[in-house]
């Protein structure tokens, strides 16, 4: 298996199974639809492989040197999710209840896993296995490999949840459809707390 193969195989594996970012995109496309939802696959993008980058780029040195940095960020991710499983849960489940709601942001995508301790784990372990020894080129190469990757692998949660989105024309299907997300995430924080 080539290099590019076996980064590829890893950047799916972990951008494709379910997780924080993954649920929000797909309660986005749900909620908003696909085009809205983009803006969140793409700032979840962008700002996962920002954070890839500058761990490759010697981050993780720090993070070696002030660990508390890893606890910070570990109890600020499990707070924020436990918000937004609290905003979910909450939701009226009518579509034109808010008329001021867009979907999940740019930002709020790359804030997003920033504090999503499973992007933290992703990035140490992938540029630990590929570019442990801070070569720049395979650094760069694992973060072009990935970015393709995460893109697409976000964005099919979207396009789920938009798929989804005839089946929800009620709003207490609405509701029922929040409650399960909020759920998941909620479950997700205890998971990084357990962990």
């Amino acid at each position: 298996m080539t290099v590019l193969l076996s980064m590829a195989a890893f950047a799916l594996a972990s951008s494709i199974t379910p997780g924080p970012v993954n649920v929000v995109a797909l309660s986005a496309g749900a909620r908003h639809g696909l085009a809205a939802s983009m803006r969140h696959v793409t700032g979840a993008t962008v700002g996962f492989t920002l954070l890839l980058l500058l761990i490759g780029l010697g981050l993780h040195e720090l993070l070696a040197h002030v660990p508390a940095l890893i606890s910070a960020v570990k109890w600020a991710g499990v707070a924020f999710l436990l918000y937004m499983a609290y905003k979910l849960a909450v939701d009226s489940g009518q579509f034109g209840a808010d008329k001021t709601s867009r979907g999940p942001s740019f930002m709020y995508g790359a804030a997003m896993q920033w504090l999503n301790p499973k992007a933290w784990l992703a990035s140490l372990a992938g540029m630990g296995a590929y570019a442990a020894d801070g070569d720049g080129r395979l650094v760069w190469q694992f973060t072009i490999v990935y970015f393709v990757i995460c893109y697409v692998s976000i964005a099919s949660w979207a396009y789920a949840g938009a798929f989804l989105r005839r089946y929800l024309q009620e709003s207490k299907s609405v509701r029922l459809f929040n409650r399960v997300m909020a759920a998941l995430l909620a479950a997700s924080a205890l998971y990084l707390l357990a962990a």
